[in-house]
């Protein structure tokens, strides 16, 4: 919805009705540009500004300075999109790989990948065969250059599966 010229997103929203005072709703979102959050009272009936946000699916073609080139698997129509959409996803980004984009009509305002995604392990410790009782992790670096922490077991050129959300290591990929 639109709040005070700016487009955000609710989170979560309550209904109340303190005592015999009149009813209310409160309201908390986050701004879709700035990340801020914000909370706000509405009153019961109070006219707000519904946006219709569309969303796509797109390939991830290949990255043009701070813009992620996008191609749209039906139309095969090229986006620009900013990496600033992705947020930490951006790290996580491989070529060919499907996202998920919503439009404000023309105007990009949300990105997002799939919320696990395959690499491969391009440099990392040589792994310990055999040691996998702990839970002791080490540092990895993956194709895309995202950096996360994987079980001592793994080794260079290995395929693993992450949480491009928290991310974790999931597990290997044969």
């Amino acid at each position: 919805m639109r709040f005070n010229g700016e487009l955000v997103q609710v989170l979560e929203y309550e209904h109340r009705t303190p005592g015999n005072l009149r009813a209310f709703y409160q309201v908390k979102m986050r701004n879709v540009r700035t990340g801020k959050l914000a909370e706000n009272r509405f009153r019961a009936g109070e006219a707000l500004d519904f946006v219709r946000v569309e969303t796509k699916e797109f390939q991830f073609l290949y990255k043009e300075g701070d813009n992620y080139v996008l191609m749209e698997n039906e139309t095969y129509d090229q986006v620009y999109v900013d990496g600033i959409l992705f947020g930490d996803g951006e790290k996580f980004l491989k070529e060919g790989m499907n996202v998920t984009v919503s439009f404000d009509n023309t105007t990009p305002i949300a990105a997002e990948i799939p919320g696990s995604v395959e690499l491969e392990v391009t440099y990392t410790e040589p792994g310990l065969q055999g040691d996998t009782a702990t839970k002791t992790l080490k540092p990895a670096t993956l194709e895309t250059g995202a950096e996360i922490k994987v079980p001592l077991f793994v080794n260079i050129g290995e395929k693993i599966r992450v949480d491009t959300r928290t991310r974790e290591y999931i597990e290997r990929v044969k």
